[in-house]
């Protein structure tokens, strides 16, 4: 799907902010990013040391997607319990994973909103927020059900609060195994 469908920003905007992000990803902390095939129906990929989003991702989808992974990689880079958590994708969870889900993948955002900030853009919080709570409702309702929606359909711009940045801990990047590669 292409456009954008959130108020706040244009595709103009995403693309040079999305070039912009991934050369401070690369040259900041030494995580290597790039547009790829990764596994069906997936829309990015990462391993602790690369970070992957698929090829046919608008850019507002692919900019999400890409500073959403790279909080990934700061959490499996500092934590076996987190990468352990990120590891499971198979839906049936109960309240208490949803729970821990749910701090894992805010606090992914979290940290993708630390590194825009730290690569100087400062206005899109209120629109990572967005697509933060319209990839929770998508995954909640996946680890639920089974089931897989278009995200895009969860969006909606201006609801839940505003997330707040999470700064970015020393890490030194390591390649473990993506949860795609098995």
């Amino acid at each position: 799907m292409s456009g954008c469908m959130h108020p706040s920003v244009t595709e103009d905007d995403l693309a040079a902010i999305y070039n912009q992000i991934e050369w401070y990803i690369e040259r900041r902390f030494g995580v290597l990013v790039s547009i790829a095939q990764v596994v069906a129906p997936n829309t990015g990929d990462f391993d602790g040391a690369q970070i992957q989003v698929h090829f046919d991702q608008d850019i507002e989808q692919a900019l999400f997607i890409l500073i959403h992974l790279f909080g990934h990689t700061v959490q499996w880079n500092l934590s076996d319990e987190l990468r352990r958590i990120g590891l499971d994708s198979q839906p049936g969870k109960s309240e208490d994973e949803l729970a821990r889900i749910y701090d894992y993948e805010c606090d992914a955002t979290r940290y993708g909103l630390s590194l825009l900030h730290e690569a100087g853009v400062y206005h899109l919080d209120r629109w990572a927020t967005d697509w933060w709570y319209a990839d929770w409702r998508y995954l909640e309702h996946f680890y639920r059900t089974a089931e897989k929606l278009d995200v895009r359909g969860l969006l909606r711009p201006g609801q839940g609060s505003l997330l707040m940045p999470l700064a970015i801990p020393r890490f030194v990047p390591q390649r473990f195994v993506s949860r795609w590669s098995f």
